[in-house]
């Protein structure tokens, strides 16, 4: 069992940056880690993924603005946000994927909320 726990949410204005982290209760080196992001009447949406080798993977809507990387010797992941956009605003949650499994851990969340 891994517990996930994000923090870095909060207000900022649009254009503006924050930077979320991810930081799990184990080794997160065979852990597949991705970012995905929900808000108010739609389904949660991947934002960007990180492989076990560094490769990474974005959401259309974030590509040139969002940045995830990892940290294997602090078992944390980070995401970058840049240039950050009202629609941006959602809950963003920590996900884990065991490489070999079907297995997954859920952070519990932190509100990104973009707005004037």
């Amino acid at each position: 069992q891994v517990q996930l726990v994000e923090s870095g949410g909060g207000l900022v204005q649009p254009g503006g940056s924050l930077r979320l982290s991810c930081a799990a209760s184990g080794s997160i080196r065979s852990m597949y880690m991705n970012w995905y992001r929900q808000s108010p009447g739609k389904q949660r949406e991947l934002v960007a993924g990180i492989s076990t080798g560094g490769s990474t993977n974005y959401a259309d809507s974030v590509k040139g603005r969002f940045t995830i990387s990892r940290d294997n010797a602090k078992n944390t992941v980070s995401l970058q946000m840049n240039s950050l956009k009202p629609e941006d605003t959602a809950v963003y949650y920590c996900y884990a994927r065991i490489l070999t499994s079907a297995v997954g851990y859920w952070g519990q969340g932190t509100q990104v909320t973009v707005s004037s």
